[in-house]
């Protein structure tokens, strides 16, 4: 009837008014849609990862948070439905975690494994949602996901309160640098929204999270099934007197979290289309770049002056993280892939020697003996294990050494998903920020050189001088008076070990004795 009506009142205007409000409309929908583009281009844009055990409601939370916001197609509510009544977990509810749990094992066994990534937008910011598994076994699914997250959302099951898990992913989170993390005490609906048990399990989470300092920490609490403060304020917790979920993730503020102050430029590559033209490419890691700035290349020390910030809409007055440019120098000086443009009063540390925290995400155990290749910003170079100074229970966030009786030699090696602070040296000089300064400058992978698989993720903490180190240096040296090369091949060798040195090998040229 509703759809007769509607109908009817449709053509109830004369065919001239009918075609020209469609000619309206029309017009009105283009500008608006154009607008409406407009507008959400200069949105800015929020990372943030759940994380909490498993059955705490992460996907249905998200799932959750996607259906109240009206951000989900007909097609997708008319599947989640289906899928719900066929193989949901939510007895006569709409199982809102099948939105995310989308690998044929997750939805047999009702638990999320992959990362999930879902985006939506609203009127006020654009998110970018990292769906992070529970279990264990799965902990270097959630460093993958929380790299590159403004912040994260811990869930707890209220029933249960601080669990090791809950404490194992609050750790992780403060591993990777993550200023912003909400306590979701979900299913409360589960315990009569009793404000007491709220209040007891937020007294234990920021007692145990004292010492991670963590900046900014928000407790909110939900009903992830019933939508309880996700989108909209719950009238079953009139004591609560926060923002939603939602209201809190669009106004919490995040323009600070990147380093504006360091400037630093890994040069990706070089780009010579012709004779005229010498530009440096590259994102933006962090600081600020203006035209005019004086600009030092990195290991050379060489300065010049920035002629111009290239894009492909044109030129630029700056350039600020995380925009992609190329810069062109007023001199022609020697800059090559790896290396990094820098202002020439705030330099980063330049060492082959630093520690750093290690999550090992390889299936074959550390080989300690081994030289992987590590890659840092544009970087490609030879490194190797030091020492490993203790390993860390992220459950207890207990130390563990051979020096306090925890370890042994046999198991002081590192196996999957455990984390532990590492001493390296690498081949050649890297140009690196500590993590907790700047997290783009800060972070590494390992790479094994013979499966090509990405072995484990660091942290830098900071350098290690190299009278500390355990283990003498192994780069390789070739002083050419002792060897009695002449010097008409010195310039040949020189070029064959800068050439080594691009593949990762490092190779320290003597040519004159002292």
């Amino acid at each position: 009837m509703k759809v007769e009506s509607g109908f009817a009142s449709l053509f109830s205007f004369s065919t001239f008014t009918f075609h020209l409000s469609t000619f309206n409309l029309k017009y009105m929908a283009t500008l608006n849609i154009k607008e409406y583009l407009d507008r959400d281009e200069q949105k800015d844009l929020l990372r943030f990862l759940t994380a909490g055990s498993v059955d705490d409601g992460k996907s249905t939370l998200i799932g959750r948070l996607l259906f109240d916001s009206k951000k989900l197609y007909e097609d997708q509510l008319d599947a989640l439905e289906r899928d719900s009544k066929r193989m949901g977990n939510a007895g006569d509810h709409i199982d809102y975690a099948l939105l995310l749990d989308g690998l044929k094992a997750e939805r047999e066994q009702g638990i999320t494994i992959d990362v999930a990534y879902r985006y939506f937008s609203t009127n006020n910011r654009k998110f970018i949602i990292a769906d992070t598994p529970g279990h264990e076994q799965y902990t270097r699914n959630m460093i993958t996901g929380g790299s590159t997250a403004n912040l994260a959302i811990i869930l707890v099951d209220a029933r249960t309160g601080v669990i090791t898990q809950t404490r194992r992913h609050t750790y992780l989170v403060s591993l990777l640098g993550i200023k912003h993390v909400v306590l979701a005490v979900n299913k409360m609906d589960l315990v009569d929204f009793d404000k007491n048990i709220f209040d007891k399990i937020v007294s234990d989470y920021k007692e145990f999270v004292a010492p991670l300092n963590i900046p900014d920490i928000t407790c909110i609490p939900l009903s992830a099934l019933d939508g309880d403060n996700v989108v909209e304020k719950s009238d079953r917790t009139p004591w609560y007197e926060g923002p939603s979920l939602l209201d809190f993730l669009e106004t919490v503020p995040i323009d600070q979290d990147r380093n504006f102050e360091d400037f630093r430029y890994p040069v990706q590559y070089v780009l010579r289309p012709n004779l005229d033209f010498r530009g440096f490419c590259g994102k933006v890691a962090s600081g600020i770049v203006r035209k005019g700035d004086t600009v030092m290349a990195l290991p050379s020390g060489k300065t010049s002056k920035v002629k111009s910030i290239v894009t492909y809409d044109g030129e630029l007055d700056y350039a600020f993280p995380p925009q992609c440019v190329t810069i062109t120098l007023e001199d022609e000086i020697d800059v090559s892939r790896g290396e990094m443009l820098v202002h020439p009063d705030n330099l980063p540390i330049a060492d082959r020697n630093f520690e750093a925290m290690l999550v090992w995400m390889d299936e074959e155990p550390m080989d300690t003996s081994k030289q992987f290749y590590i890659k840092h910003t544009t970087n490609l170079t030879r490194a190797r294990v030091d020492s490993i100074r203790y390993k860390v229970n992220v459950n207890t966030m207990e130390q563990l050494s051979i020096d306090n009786g925890q370890l042994t030699v046999d198991n002081l090696p590192m196996k999957l998903n455990e984390i532990a602070r590492v001493v390296f040296t690498t081949g050649k000089e890297l140009f690196f920020d500590p993590y907790q300064k700047n997290k783009q400058t800060g972070a590494f992978i390992l790479i094994d050189p013979i499966t090509n698989n990405t072995s484990a993720v660091g942290m830098i903490i900071d350098r290690v001088d190299a009278r500390d180190m355990v283990t003498e240096d192994a780069l390789a040296v070739l002083n050419l008076p002792e060897l009695g090369i002449g010097p008409e091949h010195y310039e040949a060798i020189r070029s064959v070990c800068k050439e080594l040195e691009r593949q990762g090998v490092s190779v320290k040229c003597i040519i004159e004795n002292k």
